[in-house]
């Protein structure tokens, strides 16, 4: 499989769709959960910046995304790159692709009805990919920093979906896919089977699709995850 180098990034070439891989961090561990949220907004604006060049960090994650811009292109790509592979003929994924895209207004003011308008758009459209009431988030709680968290943790089950038709993954989507490869390996081996050498995660899925990502809706918190 050939690796190609984007925006400084890795990527694999499966098909005609390119997996792209973020660079790890080295790990470290952390003192409390403002500072595990600030390494979540690391994460995710080094993310956001790969996919679409932009120059957000962890100061000004929330003032570059309170217009709901971003979140409302963000969103028209994933259902673009879904509908691709769709077309492609793989659609073995049991996921839900929306049929139109997300209207929004590109050239707004924060704190405005139309920053709010775009936000509430963006929301109602992941309410059409079906996630849970628990991982979605509130208008106020970005444009009135109400609930960052819950915020983030939006933005990271989006990009679980949107990592299923090979788009870009944050880092910890990453490394839960990791996680979930390593499970299913030491399940398959406990049940006496001997694994095949040659296999790899994405075996099981078929050729060419990515690795299935690990479900994290089960109401336990990102944080004890």
């Amino acid at each position: 499989m050939a690796n190609t180098v984007i925006n400084g990034h890795e990527g694999e070439r499966q098909g005609e769709f390119q997996v792209m891989h973020l660079e790890p961090r080295p790990l470290r561990p952390f003192k409390s959960s403002e500072e595990y949220l600030y390494a979540m907004k690391e994460d995710i604006a080094d993310w956001l910046n790969t996919l679409y060049d932009l120059r957000i960090t962890a100061e000004n994650f929330i003032e570059s995304l309170e217009t709901g811009v971003v979140l409302c292109r963000h969103a028209n790509q994933v259902v673009r790159t879904a509908r691709d592979w769709r077309h492609s003929g793989r659609n073995g994924l049991n996921t839900v692709i929306p049929e139109r895209d997300v209207v929004y207004r590109s050239e707004v003011q924060p704190g405005t009805f139309h920053a709010r308008d775009n936000v509430s758009n963006f929301i109602t459209w992941c309410r059409s990919l079906s996630i849970m009431e628990c991982l979605l988030f509130e208008t106020d709680d970005l444009v009135l920093r109400k609930n960052e968290k819950s915020f983030i943790l939006c933005l990271l089950e989006v990009a679980r979906r949107g990592s299923k038709f090979g788009m870009a993954a944050p880092l910890l989507v990453q490394m839960e896919d990791e996680i979930d490869a390593e499970l299913a390996k030491d399940e398959f081996d406990s049940d006496g089977h001997e694994a095949d050498d040659d296999s790899d995660a994405t075996s099981t899925s078929g050729v060419g699709e990515p690795r299935p990502q690990i479900i994290t809706n089960d109401l336990r918190s990102l944080h004890e995850r």
